[in-house]
């Protein structure tokens, strides 16, 4: 199976240990990440249409240190999954979406026949940051609510064949988790949250929960056995 994200560093995140986390399951993936910082849709439209070689490409959760264009890399595999996302700063609003999620899947559609086109749900902010306030936000719940309803309204208008909803598992796992699940005032944690993400990703994608988990020494932060208990908890 092969997976190309058109994204940013909630992308990274989720792909950070997607590949470990299929290898220990006995599951073949390509993932590759093409990663601008906070990168928009309307800044991927526009390299996209311009076939900018601005994205640090990023291979099983690593990155190569190449820089290439989204044209370039499209062509290189015969891709299964290609997934959109909207930065998170501007998912709390469908009109952030438009006219680029819609512009950008019709590309894509005509040239890569054989793939799937997937949305990445993103997630809300942790409480008391100044992030979150600046968002209008006093509450995690409230700015999930509007990233939700954006990409329900997105998936409407697009059509996509799956939502990967990483947004809801964050939610959870920040209530169960607090401390844990973020590493600063938007990115999930180096351990936990981004081997949650993974979880989520995998279970999307082939169909069943992780069964093997990978050695803590793999991963640059350690998730202990309870936090895994706690993943298994969120994903049934």
């Amino acid at each position: 199976m092969k997976i190309l994200s058109i994204g940013n560093s909630f992308s990274e995140d989720a792909q950070r240990y997607l590949k470990l986390i299929a290898g220990a399951n006995g599951r073949e993936l390509t993932c590759v990440n093409l990663y601008i910082g906070g990168c928009s849709l309307k800044r991927h439209y526009i390299n996209l249409i311009d076939n900018e070689k601005s994205y640090h490409y990023q291979f099983g959760g690593e990155n190569t240190g190449l820089m290439v264009s989204i044209k370039e890399v499209l062509g290189s595999n015969n891709w299964d999954f290609i997934t959109l996302q909207q930065a998170s700063h501007e998912s709390t609003d469908i009109a952030n979406f438009t006219p680029f999620l819609p512009e950008i899947a019709d590309w894509l559609r005509l040239r890569c026949e054989g793939a799937k086109i997937l949305l990445h749900q993103t997630w809300a902010y942790p409480e008391h940051t100044e992030r979150l306030s600046q968002l209008g936000f006093k509450t995690t719940d409230e700015m999930f609510e509007k990233v939700k309803s954006a990409y329900d309204s997105a998936e409407k208008l697009i059509k996509p064949d799956g939502i990967i909803k990483s947004g809801e598992a964050m939610l959870k796992a920040y209530k169960l988790n607090r401390e844990g699940t973020y590493r600063d005032p938007i990115h999930a944690s180096l351990g936990f949250g981004r081997y949650l993400l993974g979880c989520v990703w995998y279970k999307f994608l082939f169909s069943e929960c992780p069964r093997v988990h990978v050695d803590p020494a793999y991963l640059d932060e350690p998730v202990s056995g309870k936090e895994t208990k706690l993943i298994e908890s969120i994903l049934f």
